[in-house]
């Protein structure tokens, strides 16, 4: 009888033990790796950073300066941190200054913040190493790194005035709701050749001058890679609108901008660095590019992202 008792007794405590972990597991949220920002407030925009003049002529304006250096140029850092052809003020114009292409004087004030790409909180300096992984397809300098003290000096004289934990009209990219038909990638070839082919190069290349990047290449090695914001088709449709062509801005209807996105992000670049940690394309997909993107998708007969090639990343960890 005793014994009898003490089965029943091990078989309740082992349903109880069941029972709580299927609780827990199913409490657990699934970490949302696709997870957006928030959109930036509408409104006119009203803030204005100060003007370069007005950089104090003391260490910390040496390196407030040394920061804006390294943001409109940041091939100095080619073969140590970048591994393409891109610099900073491709994708942030006016040296970090211009509303709607994700201006720095918005940025600053709004970390530490959580981002669902890490499902963590980050910091400024962790913000910018994931710049540096995706879209210099780099390396990002540690934590406490000059390039990282002064770039982050930079963005925070750039938002001398502005406030704190405060989301400010102008920040981030323009948000375009998708066309009811979608986007067209033969419309957007065509727009491509007669708005961006002349800066940006037949083949998506960009342009240099005496070995300086002027205008960046669009898809290639010399591209973001497949793990930046900038490849997916509604972020780059954002940036599109507000900011393409370079000095004609909102000249392009929101269909055009899809259209050109679709086109540019619908070529091959180097691999997303996430994909070494993940079994196959396809989990890389999963896990990572359930967004509007066309990363694993069949274009031209190809499927996007089904290659190894990191472009010219060594293939050391990246954060």
């Amino acid at each position: 009888m005793n014994l009898w008792k003490s089965s029943l007794s091990v078989v309740a405590s082992s349903l109880s033990i069941l029972a709580v972990s299927t609780l827990v597991n199913a409490a657990a949220p699934e970490v949302d790796y696709q997870k957006p920002l928030p959109a930036a407030p509408e409104g006119q925009v009203t803030f204005k950073p100060p003007q370069e003049r007005d950089i104090p002529n003391n260490q910390y304006g040496d390196m407030v300066r040394q920061g804006r250096d390294l943001f409109v140029n940041t091939q100095q850092l080619l073969g140590k941190n970048v591994f393409n052809g891109q610099n900073c003020v491709n994708c942030h114009l006016d040296a970090g200054r211009l509303a709607s292409s994700a201006p720095m004087w918005a940025a600053f004030g709004m970390y530490p913040a959580y981002r669902g790409k890490n499902d963590k909180v980050n910091t400024l300096s962790e913000r910018i190493q994931g710049c540096f992984t995706y879209s210099m397809n780099g390396i990002p300098p540690e934590s406490g790194d000059d390039t990282l003290v002064a770039l982050e000096t930079y963005f925070h004289w750039l938002s001398t005035g502005a406030p704190i934990n405060q989301a400010l009209p102008g920040r981030g990219y323009a948000k375009l709701e998708k066309p009811e038909g979608g986007y067209d990638r033969e419309r957007g070839a065509k727009l491509y050749t007669a708005q961006c082919a002349m800066c940006h190069g037949d083949d998506g290349s960009g342009q240099q001058v005496a070995g300086q990047v002027v205008f960046p290449p669009l898809w290639g090695d010399g591209a973001y890679n497949w793990g930046a914001g900038m490849h997916r088709v509604n972020t780059a449709a954002g940036f599109i609108k507000a900011n393409m062509p370079l000095g004609k801005p909102n000249s392009l209807s929101d269909q055009d901008a899809w259209d050109l996105a679709a086109f540019v992000n619908g070529h091959e670049r180097p691999q997303d660095p996430r994909r070494r940690s993940q079994d196959s394309l396809d989990s890389t997909v999963k896990t990572f590019h359930n967004h509007d993107g066309l990363y694993g998708k069949e274009v031209n007969g190809k499927r996007l992202g089904d290659h190894d090639n990191y472009g010219e990343n060594p293939g050391l960890v990246s954060k």
